[in-house]
């Protein structure tokens, strides 16, 4: 491809350059202008009235400026339109057939309906003759039909499209954002970032791009997020301040996202009532406590009236919480919502709590169990507006471990189910690890055993009830996001999961390659689509494969967990252990001769996990010690299983490389170079992850590989 055509795949997939600026532009991800050609091109007409519908009309009206469509706002006067996006309750319009659009799709909602409305967030969206119809209740839904009427690109226009009604199945679709205000001396301006600085904050003060902020916004929506924490979890002294003293950075932020129905919420510390109210206790039982977050949490309301509420990360890793005053989990999360509840708001009350002090020689005190000894006895007594915040898995976010057993014990409590999209402990972004086929793993699991409830179904609760899907977001100020700019599909993919747990992660993979590189914007799209998909589908696998073995997790250099290291945690005071020795290698958490950590879990599950035999292999490490020779229902040793999967991991990404490299003057050449540029920091990761896995365990068992690799 020559430099003319370069660019001008370069203008299809990145925001308009900010007019009077030096800011480089920033990359469009899923939402670049060639994605709206389809709608841009039409005759729209907008009809409803609210602060969402003037941004569907505003999306709508940048769409046809640029493709030749034209767009109506709810004209006195009769028009010709292909699209019709309603609101149903908004006035008749002297537009015959508008009307009859409208009338359309009203009769297609009663024929596929069960009687329910299509409630704040849902939409209908029909054909009726020559016109695409959208309808929604509320201008919330409306902007998500305009979204979903862009994902489907011409589909959305095929006169054969049968009528489709879409609700989230989620109320409540967040992300934590692990951003400080002032940058930490050891973890920077985002914990756990690794694409590059915040999008709110710098330095100790607001960031100030609010341009920036709000296409984020439009990214977010456009998936289907609708709430944002905007801090860390970890609140330091200057992000306590957010609360009160500078709480005019939080309303900028939500004024910015509130277009695109983004609700703010806000990390707290619990000992706020002391660290910025002068009190001399956070205890939750006092009423001068009491009353002190009540009349905090009201003056919140005052200045953003739309808040969502608080998070609060308490009892661990040093964060203050109730056991200061003898008081439990329940305790101390039942007064802040308490002060919550007259505004509507909810308090996201993190399970993240264990001993991280723990004595390496102690075996019997397992990090595992922690979250659920902690919180399962509390099971009823949280308020109706406490959220409690589950890590999808008992230990940290690792590539594999099973799923908390506290999601399937705590039947009386709104349960959320965390999950991590900045890649922490899966390549740092610097590594392709498509997240999806996990996290779907995750959400179809049946806690209860085959034919049971899943765990979507426990983040939806019963009646739209349950705490929802909440993820850590792995976006920055990086020019593409995320720093790996196919790291924007696990934060797509969240979105669309959050709406909708039961998806397919596959499906939301095809709509994020087609929204992301739309074919008019690719010099081949089908081998650019099939490219794409032949190295994310199977990614996390072949991350598994060269990193820990079996679901024995952790084995990352301490600290910033990027790369091997083995030992690195294996005497210290996390609770990380592997347990390797010249015999064996893996940590017994069963009911007969370990933590008894497998009991945790309903019947079914308990069995399963209890013994070796009938354990799945690929958690084997997680829940039992066994010798190296012990045969894997694959028939392969644990020893050659750990020596074969990292040779293969490391073909596998070479292979990724190799198939990238096809793209070459097939794509922007900006997303190009960057991904070459980390798949060479993979291959060269990767080979050093397999080099020490393999040579650690050579040397522990003293087992030679059947086949004769060079092993060091």
């Amino acid at each position: 491809m020559n430099a003319e055509g370069s660019a001008d795949l370069e203008q299809l997939v990145f925001t308009e350059e900010p007019e009077g600026t030096d800011e480089p532009r920033v990359h469009a991800a899923w939402l670049p202008p060639e994605a709206f050609r389809a709608l841009g091109a039409r005759r729209v007409l907008v009809h409803g009235q609210g602060m969402l519908v003037d941004t569907v009309l505003d999306e709508v009206s940048r769409a046809c400026a640029r493709y030749g469509g034209r767009v109506w706002h709810s004209p006195s006067w009769d028009v010709d339109v292909d699209v019709v996006l309603a609101l149903r309750g908004a006035g008749e319009l002297p537009n015959p057939a508008v009307e009859a659009a409208r009338a359309a799709g009203e009769a297609a909602l009663v024929e596929i309906g069960d009687g329910e409305t299509l409630g704040d967030e849902g939409f209908l969206l029909a054909r009726a003759g020559e016109v695409t119809v959208v309808l929604a209740d509320a201008p919330a839904g409306l902007l998500y039909g305009l979204f979903h009427v862009v994902r489907l690109c011409a589909a959305a226009y095929d006169p054969a499209r049968p009528p489709e009604r879409h609700r989230p199945a989620l109320r409540r679709r967040m992300l934590n954002h692990w951003d400080n205000v002032a940058v930490h001396p050891v973890m920077g301006q985002v914990e756990r970032g690794y694409a590059g600085g915040s999008i709110f904050w710098r330095d100790g003060r607001p960031r100030g791009d609010l341009a920036r902020i709000r296409e984020y916004g439009r990214l977010l929506a456009a998936s289907g997020v609708n709430a944002i924490s905007v801090n860390n979890v970890n609140v330091g002294r200057t992000e306590a301040l957010l609360l009160t003293d500078r709480l005019g950075d939080i309303a900028e932020i939500a004024d910015v996202l509130r277009p695109y129905g983004i609700r703010v919420h806000l990390s707290v510390t619990f000992a706020a009532p002391v660290v910025l109210g002068g009190l001399s206790t956070a205890d939750p039982m006092d009423e001068a406590v009491r009353a002190w977050w009540a009349a905090t949490t009201r003056n919140v309301y005052e200045r953003i009236p739309d808040f969502g509420g608080y998070v609060v990360k308490a009892d661990s890793e040093g964060q203050p919480g109730p056991f200061t005053y003898g008081r439990d989990h329940a305790d101390g999360a039942n007064v802040l919502a308490e002060a919550l509840a007259p505004h509507g708001g909810v308090v996201h009350w993190r399970a993240f709590v264990y001993n991280h002090h723990q004595d390496w020689r102690d075996r019997s005190t397992d990090r595992a169990r922690a979250a659920y000894d902690h919180f399962t006895p509390l099971d009823g007594r949280f308020r109706a507006n406490v959220v409690v915040q589950v890590k999808f898995g008992p230990v940290d976010f690792q590539t594999r471990e099973p799923v908390s057993p506290v999601l399937a014990a705590m039947p009386a409590t709104r349960l959320a189910v965390e999950l991590q999209v900045t890649q922490e402990y899966t390549g740092q972004q610097r590594h392709v690890c498509h997240l999806g086929p996990w996290w779907g793993e995750v959400l179809r699991f049946e806690p209860w055993g085959p034919g049971g409830r899943t765990i979507a179904d426990v983040a939806t609760g019963v009646a739209e009830s349950g705490g929802g899907l909440v993820a850590v977001a792995n976006t920055g100020d990086d020019l593409f996001w995320t720093g790996h700019p196919l790291a924007q599909a696990n934060l797509y993919t969240f979105g669309r999961l959050a709406w909708d747990p039961r998806l397919d992660p596959t499906a939301i993979l095809d709509e994020w390659i087609s929204l992301t590189f739309p074919p008019s914007a690719t010099a081949d799209p089908e081998l650019v689509g099939r490219t794409l998909h032949e190295i994310l589908d199977d990614s996390w696998r072949t991350y598994e494969r060269y990193t820990a073995p079996l679901g024995v997790g952790f084995m990352v250099h301490p600290g910033d967990h990027y790369g091997p290291g083995i030992d690195g945690y294996e005497y210290t005071r996390w609770g990380t252990y592997h347990f390797a020795d010249r015999d064996g290698v893996g940590v017994d958490r069963s009911r007969a001769s370990g933590t008894g950590f497998a009991a945790q879990y309903p019947p079914y599950w308990a069995q399963v996990y209890e013994s070796p035999e009938s354990c799945p292999d690929e958690l084997l490490l997680f829940f039992h010690h066994v010798p190296y020779e012990h045969v894997l229902h694959s028939g392969s040793t644990v020893i050659q299983h750990i020596y074969d999967t990292h040779f293969t991991g490391v073909e596998e990404v070479a292979v990724m490389r190799r198939r990238w490299q096809t793209l070459n003057g097939m794509i922007d050449p900006a997303v190009y170079e960057r991904v070459a540029e980390r798949l060479d920091e993979q291959v060269r990761s990767a080979t050093e992850w397999r080099d020490q896995v393999n040579a650690y365990f050579f040397r522990k068992s003293g087992v030679p590989d059947e086949r004769g690799r060079t092993i060091y």
